[in-house]
């Protein structure tokens, strides 16, 4: 019986062009590899926490722990993933972060996660850089030019990290071994940070952050509202107002900056600013939840251990 069946040949150069690619993309894997190791070897005096370089904005972190849970209101922030894994969830919205991608919050976001050390072991590591606000308009002030791709999905995501950024973050980083360069090198390494973050997915964020009329600028102005006053009832239609959009713009918009609505946010700061309270001072539960502006301590402790799986005194003993 003849084969009908089509065959396939491949000419010789398309074997060696196949080799070639493959090639390329190992030993690039390799440098990005070498370069986040090089990193791990510049902060391993990391702690458990945000923990200080010297640097100004400049902040480490680590974890030795697999399945270290994270109750915390971040600032706006970049943040790179320079060993192991983290999971955050920001509202109902699960981002996974692994070693050698990067995630940028634009506001103050109230989030969970839980952070993984690497698969043989060693502990979690990250660095993180908080933004200012000057910094990012003095550096699009000397880059006018610059414009955001069209149609880019305009929401917190993950990115994969480049080599010229890895490579900004060593030169920042670097700093800690020699303090008296921090006040001249330090900006420089900054914007540097900065400038690659634009060039990449989320540059529009950097964008919309220093333009006073842009979306996200608006927003951002109703969460420091709410952020300073979280204790006191808020009207929806004032924050509207105070953001010059109509109602139902602006609860749109609020939740697709911080996936959540007004009321879930300020509840999330209301809880987690309580849960830092009870661990850190020697209140009493009733009166930390008058505190963050319950009215009633019976509420404060169903939404405590609806949000955290526990409630409050039971957290205080462990």
């Amino acid at each position: 019986m003849v084969d009908l069946r089509p065959t396939f040949f491949y000419p010789p150069f398309a074997y060696s062009y196949f080799l070639l690619v493959a090639t390329v993309a190992v030993r690039s894997n390799q440098k990005m590899e070498k370069k986040l190791n090089r990193l791990s070897d510049l902060i391993p005096h990391a702690e458990a926490r945000l923990t200080e370089t010297g640097i100004p904005r400049v902040f480490m972190s680590q974890s030795k722990i697999s399945l270290d849970q994270i109750f915390m209101v971040q600032e706006p922030t970049i943040n790179l993933i320079v060993r192991g894994s983290k999971t955050m969830t920001i509202g109902g919205q699960v981002l996974c972060c692994y070693s050698g991608t990067y995630f940028a919050l634009p506001v103050e976001i109230p989030i969970s996660g839980i952070v993984n050390p690497d698969a043989g072991g060693q502990s979690y590591l990250s660095v993180s850089l908080r933004l200012n606000s000057k910094v990012i308009a003095d550096l699009f002030f000397d880059m006018p030019e610059f414009q955001a791709s069209e149609g880019m999905k305009r929401e917190v995501s993950i990115a994969k990290a480049t080599a010229p950024f890895l490579d900004a973050w060593i030169r920042m980083l670097n700093l800690m071994d020699t303090p008296q360069d921090i006040p001249a090198l330090a900006p420089v390494y900054e914007r540097e940070i900065l400038y690659r973050v634009l060039q990449g997915p989320m540059g529009w964020m950097l964008q919309d952050l220093v333009s006073p009329e842009s979306i996200l600028a608006r927003i951002n102005s109703a969460i420091k509202y709410i952020s300073c006053y979280f204790e006191q009832p808020i009207r929806i239609e004032s924050l509207a107002e105070r953001s010059a959009m109509s109602v139902s713009a602006f609860y749109r918009h609020f939740k697709r900056v911080t996936s959540l609505s007004p009321i879930q946010y300020q509840k999330k700061i209301r809880l987690f600013k309580a849960r830092t309270l009870l661990l850190t001072t020697g209140m009493n539960i009733t009166l930390i939840a008058h505190k963050v502006g319950y009215e009633s301590s019976a509420q404060f402790t169903r939404e405590y251990h609806r949000e955290f799986g526990f409630p409050p005194s039971k957290d205080l003993r462990a």
